[in-house]
């Protein structure tokens, strides 16, 4: 006998059904603890030599990408080069972020892309045609973006039609959608300053340092108080000086990015560029969110059983139909804010608005940033990981001035080893019984 992480008996036969048991899931090292900073790095050790490698491959990946593109080009490493590349991740890491939820269930979600550009595409009509305030037309397209996610999840759990066939279905039938909307060659300008500023404008220096410091503040109390209840009820925890190791990152991080960006990098020295992009604060809320949501909430812990093994989550008493519905709306959500963003940068939504590769860069950013295709394992941090190595791919191979192709092969190739270093890992795991 087994117990499953909600307290209700499952026996191993159960969880071999899918071929991955509960302790499989990324709350699976709960369990675990260590009392000092060399036995927390020593068991990470033993976990990646077992499979558990989490995001660190993207981290390598992106390090290397970093030093030869760095090393290729000297325009990479400019101040208005970084700032171009924090723009341009922000959709692939909104859009992965939501893919996060569905890839946990061991689904698909092939019209996210789409989804995204129709409700980006009724956002921009409700401006250009109905006259309505940003903020009212933004809501439509969330709520375009949640339909569409309630009726995806209610064919994949309540019908029981393959995940890859209803979205595959929606993938084309909203490109239809799209075009009926915008009308054959037509486009919609997007030209609302709010909505438009938040690719090309940026937050005032002053409140950037602010905003940066309140969130390290935050992080590191957050941490600490943390830390503390679990001492104080005796309840598995980390050493303290593991707590205060990854506060120190973090906040090395978060302020060594605001000075970055906090610098002038107009080429024009009579029009100073300077200050975060708006659509950077953008992506850090959705992800402080999205991560409170899978470590910090019953639905969380719930959404990981049901990846882990979902005949055993059903058996403790999970409602399993309920999570892939409300999985497909959150992907779909964060799909129409995606879409949003990318119709702010490109300034307009055509009828190809979500198409083409955009979804397979957003797969690909999830599963490089560590999130299992088998489900089961990922964090909403993976995809923004991955989302800015894909964004580095692109960025760094359109200044060596690379043809088109270069750019789907290298990413097509990062892709396949990502998956495959998935695909052994859990191998691995499952051989070394983590």
């Amino acid at each position: 006998m087994s117990t499953s992480t909600t307290g209700t008996p499952s026996t191993d036969k159960d969880a071999g059904k899918k071929g991955t048991s509960l302790a499989d899931t990324d709350f699976a090292h709960d369990s675990t603890q260590a009392s000092t900073l060399g036995e927390s790095l020593r068991g990470y050790v033993a976990r990646v030599r077992g499979g558990d490698m989490g995001s660190l491959p993207a981290i390598l990946g992106l390090v290397v990408l970093m030093i030869v593109f760095g090393l290729a080009s000297d325009q990479f490493f400019s101040l208005l080069n970084m700032a171009n590349l924090v723009v341009q991740a922000g959709p692939i890491c909104l859009l992965a972020m939501g893919l996060v939820f569905v890839l946990l269930l061991g689904q698909i979600d092939l019209s996210a892309g789409v989804a995204g550009g129709t409700a980006a595409a009724m956002t921009a009509l409700a401006i250009a045609d109905r006259g309505l305030p940003w903020y009212v037309a933004v809501l439509a397209g969330l709520v375009t973006g949640a339909v569409i996610g309630v009726v995806i999840g209610v064919l994949v759990a309540r019908l029981g039609i393959p995940s890859f066939v209803v979205t595959l279905a929606f993938f084309l039938g909203l490109q239809g959608v799209i075009l009926y909307m915008i009308g054959q060659g037509g486009s919609v300008g997007v030209e609302d300053p709010v909505l438009r500023g938040l690719t090309i404008d940026n937050v005032p220096v002053v409140l950037g340092w602010v905003a940066a410091a309140v969130l390290v503040v935050a992080y590191a109390g957050g941490s600490l108080l943390r830390y503390r209840t679990q001492v104080a009820n005796k309840l598995q925890h980390q050493p303290l000086s593991l707590v205060v190791v990854r506060v120190v990152v973090v906040g090395l991080i978060v302020l060594g990015i605001t000075g970055l960006l906090s610098l002038n990098r107009s080429v024009n020295p009579f029009f100073p560029i300077a200050g975060i992009p708006y659509v950077l604060p953008l992506v850090v809320v959705l992800l402080l969110i999205c991560t409170f949501v899978l470590d910090r909430t019953t639905f969380g812990r719930h959404l990981y059983a049901v990846g882990g093994n979902a005949e055993a989550a059903r058996r403790a008493g999970i409602n399993v139909a309920r999570m892939q519905v409300l999985a497909f709306v959150i992907c779909s959500t964060l799909a129409a804010v995606s879409g949003i963003v990318q119709s702010s940068y490109t300034g307009g939504v055509s009828p190809a608005s979500g198409g083409g590769n955009t979804l397979l860069y957003a797969v690909g950013a999830a599963v490089i940033g560590g999130t299992s295709l088998f489900g089961g394992r990922g964090r909403a941090l993976d995809a923004v990981l991955g989302g800015v190595v894909i964004a580095t791919i692109a960025n760094g191979l359109g200044l060596l001035n690379q043809s088109a192709y270069i750019n789907f092969l290298v990413t097509g190739i990062v892709l396949l080893v990502a998956a495959g270093v998935d695909a052994i890992s859990r191998r691995r795991r499952s051989a070394s019984g983590l």
